[in-house]
């Protein structure tokens, strides 16, 4: 059955404030396991904890600059670009230029505060 989503759901996000999070498919707006698709806008300054999701996380950017850090290298994501982070693997999301970013994320299975796993010392 086809199902339209007039909007998102809104979720609080973790980190130094200021994100807003708009959930249109996943746990908490459709109940899908499946997948997660959200829209995030990010202000300038913005840095979250590390962590290791147990999921894989497709993200395009929309627009300004989001940073991607794992272990081995810093990556700037810029609008028009897309990055893949996989399961296990350790990243941390910051937009410390300026203007922010908006960028969509796309993660499967779906987004869950139980399968991030992130860094308790931020």
């Amino acid at each position: 059955m086809v199902k339209v989503i007039k909007q998102p759901m809104k979720i609080e996000a973790a980190g130094s404030g200021g994100k807003i999070i708009e959930e249109y498919a996943g746990r908490v707006r459709t109940g899908t396991e499946e997948l997660s698709v959200a829209r995030m806008k990010s202000p300038g300054g913005w840095e979250e904890p590390g962590q290791r999701p147990e999921f894989t996380e497709y993200t395009l950017v929309l627009k300004g600059c989001l940073h991607v850090e794992t272990q081995e290298k810093r990556y700037r994501v810029r609008a028009g670009e897309a990055i893949i982070c996989h399961p296990g693997e350790w990243i941390r999301y910051s937009t410390p230029e300026a203007e922010g970013a908006e960028y969509i994320a796309i993660c499967l299975p779906a987004f869950s505060a139980d399968t991030v796993h992130r860094d308790e010392s931020n």
